[in-house]
């Protein structure tokens, strides 16, 4: 398996891209291919010691960058020859199974729609980022690709979660619920109630089985498996968790730092405490999947380390081995029976 990195996206590259390559390739055992300006590459891995690249690690040249002020809607005309738009030509042309990027999400969103293109039948790609909850993950899709939705883009959504869920985390049945302000049916603006309608019938038709609606209060119990949201309204829905984690995380730290009483208690619940920062830590999830998209791309955070990275490839390589694609044309299909026909055509 071949997973293609752009080495020049985010905040640390290109040397946190590189050392999270490395380890990645050295952990899994994957053929990484490093895009990106091969000169910079080259001095990181000089910066680490190494005068050759390591086993099952290689460079594919390309010396523009996308840089976060561009205009997502151009990169491809403008940026042609950056390290993102030739690693997702590479992706689209087959020299790769995956592409990750920690680069630009507006440019990520728009290049891969127009070079990797979506699959057959889905009218939008979407983020699913996975939130941490009691009982494991659950898979919030769309966090911000789409602030503007229509109901089929949303029941689109529930089916790309839901197969993702199945396909990459081995969950069986996943459990798809409606982000709403209340639980009752009827909740909501006429969005959520008519896509209420169509994931219910979703539900009756064996696609995808729809539990109704979830508030955010409820979200991080665990109850359901995909949630399903407009992409304003995950995002905020996102932020906020992200906001309040961190927030809890300085609140812990500040408490068992006050005295030496605290601080002996805070050696009794160390193992407690790495377990709960380790739930909230981005970097053991890597990335963001863009699901709809006919090849796995996954969005790394801006910030990422080589930690996040070497996780993002984990995730990539999940996402390759699961045969979303394929899966994805049969109940497109079934599911476009419920919608009618929209103005905008797929690519």
């Amino acid at each position: 398996m071949r997973i293609l990195i752009d080495a020049m996206g985010g905040d640390h590259a290109p040397e946190a891209i590189v050392r999270g390559a490395i380890d990645a390739a050295a952990e899994f055992g994957v053929q990484i291919v490093l895009v990106g300006r091969g000169e910079a590459i080259l001095k990181s891995l000089s910066d680490l010691g190494l005068d050759t690249l390591p086993k099952g690690v290689e460079i594919a040249n390309a010396e523009d960058v996308v840089e976060m002020t561009d205009d997502p809607a151009n990169v491809v005309r403008t940026r042609r020859e950056s390290s993102m738009v030739v690693g997702l030509r590479m992706l689209s042309e087959g020299a790769g199974d995956a592409f990750i990027s920690a680069g630009s999400t507006g440019a990520l969103l728009s290049a891969a729609t127009l070079v990797v293109k979506r699959v057959k039948g889905i009218r939008r790609a979407a983020l699913c980022p996975e939130i941490p909850t009691k009982t494991g993950s659950t898979l919030l899709i769309d966090c911000g690709a789409n602030a503007e939705c229509t109901p089929e883009f949303l029941a689109q959504f529930a089916v790309l979660g839901s197969i993702y869920a199945q396909r990459v985390q081995g969950k069986a049945q996943p459990k798809v619920a409606l982000l709403n302000i209340g639980t009752e049916e009827g909740k909501g603006t006429q969005l959520q109630k008519d896509t209420f309608a169509m994931l219910q019938k979703a539900q009756d038709m064996g696609i995808l089985q729809f539990v109704g609606n979830m508030e955010a209060r409820d979200v991080m119990s665990g109850q359901v498996d995909v949630l399903v949201a407009d992409g304003f309204s995950g995002n905020v829905l996102l932020k906020t968790i992200e906001g309040t984690a961190s927030f809890m995380s300085g609140m812990l730290k500040e408490m068992f730092g006050k005295n030496l009483l605290t601080k002996v208690a805070a050696l009794f619940c160390r193992d407690g405490i790495a377990a709960f920062k380790k739930k909230l830590d981005y970097r053991e999830v890597g990335g963001t999947m863009l699901l709809g998209i006919s090849k796995p791309v996954v969005k790394a955070h801006g910030s990422s380390d080589a930690r996040a990275i070497r996780s993002a490839v984990r995730q990539a390589m999940e996402a390759a081995n699961g045969g979303m694609a394929e899966a994805l044309k049969e109940q497109v299909q079934a599911l476009n029976q419920l919608t009618k026909p929209q103005s905008d055509e797929t690519t």
